[in-house]
């Protein structure tokens, strides 16, 4: 950290999601509710994960820590992107930019390998119901989470060792709502394709790496289903079209960003915008409200 004082750059300026004033008092209105339905609804669920004893399964463990990263994701950049909808001059200082991409990636990471521990669990509860509680035992789901974090960080900090040392002199304007290791890379005052080959392969290869895992593992769970039920697959096919569909919008974005060859600035800024604001508040919806066992859980709450 103590490159942070070299760089002759101390702020970011952020450009934002939109220059029209009505534009903006409707999207501060739209995020707002968002960013309350995010926070409430994932409270909602960790209070009844932690309350009720039927609840105390693998498979709730699990959720409730998506909620907790959900959460923390979108706290890192939805109040900023909120309170500087109404701003004229957008700005973000040096250490903030570099503390909120540190965090971004941290929670991300963490949520891929939450990801796959979920469609694991799905796919074991559905293909080897007998052994499902060894499989996944307590201690092995306490060791999943943990994995989860430190790959998080590993991830996170082998881009931010890079990141630091580069020289930041002009310019410093951003064209998003937050900070992101590609978008500084950049603005730094050297030649950075060595640099964004090392973002592209770290961000690129969990991101790409963990979709396909995430699919692979949703069609071995048809597979399975299909040849156990003599074809019948509409009632887990409802339930995993909904997995898929939340897959699918929260990878967009990280694809386009981290692996897609032609600079999409000026859209992947609002594909973002799924991670971190429409996804979290999908995801209690898809994987928790729909649940038989959440249902009564709520009923037996009321």
């Amino acid at each position: 950290m103590g490159r942070l004082n070299d760089s002759v750059i101390s702020e970011f300026v952020l450009l934002g999601l939109s220059s029209s004033w009505e534009t903006k008092v409707f999207l501060t209105l739209i995020f707002s509710f968002l960013y309350l339905g995010i926070i409430l609804g994932h409270l909602f669920i960790l209070f009844l994960v932690i309350l009720n004893s039927h609840l105390h399964s693998p498979m709730y463990f699990l959720l409730a820590n998506l909620s907790l990263i959900d959460m923390g994701l979108s706290s890192t950049t939805v109040p900023k992107m909120i309170t500087d909808l109404l701003n004229e001059y957008k700005v973000i200082s040096f250490q903030g930019c570099m503390t909120q991409t540190c965090f971004i990636h941290i929670l991300g990471g963490t949520e891929l390998l939450l990801l796959i521990a979920m469609a694991f669990d799905r796919y074991t509860a559905i293909c080897k119901p007998l052994h499902y509680l060894t499989i996944m035992s307590p201690n092995v789901c306490v060791s999943i989470v943990v994995i989860g974090w430190v790959t998080g960080v590993i991830h996170a900090m082998s881009q931010f060792s890079f990141v630091i040392n580069l020289p930041f002199c002009g310019p410093n304007k951003i064209d998003s709502f937050y900070c992101d290791f590609p978008r500084i890379i950049k603005l730094a005052c050297t030649d950075g394709y060595k640099f964004e080959f090392v973002n592209t392969a770290n961000s690129g290869f969990l991101s790409l790496g963990t979709f396909f895992l995430l699919i692979l593992s949703y069609a071995f769970i048809l597979v399975s289903v299909w040849k156990r039920s003599s074809g019948d697959l509409s009632k887990v096919f409802v339930t995993l079209s909904a997995h898929i569909t939340v897959v699918v919008l929260f990878f967009t974005p990280c694809i386009f960003l981290y692996v897609w060859p032609f600079p999409t600035s000026s859209l992947d800024k609002y594909l973002f915008i799924v991670d971190f604001a429409i996804t979290p508040i999908l995801n209690p919806a898809i994987y928790t409200l729909r649940n038989k066992d959440m249902k009564k859980a709520i009923k037996r709450l009321y």
